[in-house]
């Protein structure tokens, strides 16, 4: 029987990923990553939008829950959460504990995260310069009754 290295090992993984397959953990990680809060924590943190109480846009920032919170509109602190540590198990952002009084949180995205960032971006910008289409698209083909 022969042996295989680390490498080869890692590479033959690769190549059964394929999110087609209904039992490839990809589609797990394709559900998550298609969540909007999932999308949204990570154009907030890349930077998108401006800085909380400044002009700043377009740098990538470390923020804390409330800041979060308060950028995210309409979403629960449950859901927040839930979606801070999913973010943060995945390895897509850390989560920075400082003891201070009271203990202040951070987030900031990882590589992994950053490497995400740019793909959900193009996404994001794509949906906001197509919103108009897609709305007139919608009307279009509720009025045939369709």
């Amino acid at each position: 029987m022969p042996t295989t290295t680390a490498a080869q090992q890692r590479e033959k993984a690769k190549r059964e990923y394929d999110a087609f397959m209904a039992n490839c953990p990809s589609r797990r990680l394709l559900d998550r990553i298609s969540d909007k809060w999932v999308s949204l924590v990570l154009a907030a943190l890349g930077g998108d939008g401006p800085h909380p109480g400044t002009d700043q846009v377009g740098e990538e920032r470390t923020m804390r829950y409330s800041e979060l919170s308060r950028r995210l509109a309409g979403v629960s602190q449950k859901m927040l959460t839930q979606t801070l540590r999913a973010l943060e198990r995945d390895g897509l952002l850390t989560r920075t504990v400082t003891p201070t009084v009271p203990v202040t949180v951070t987030y900031e995205l990882t590589d992994l995260g950053r490497s995400l960032y740019h793909v959900m971006r193009l996404i994001k910008v794509w949906a906001e310069t197509h919103m108009d289409e897609v709305l007139a698209n919608r009307e279009e083909y509720d009025a045939r009754g369709a």
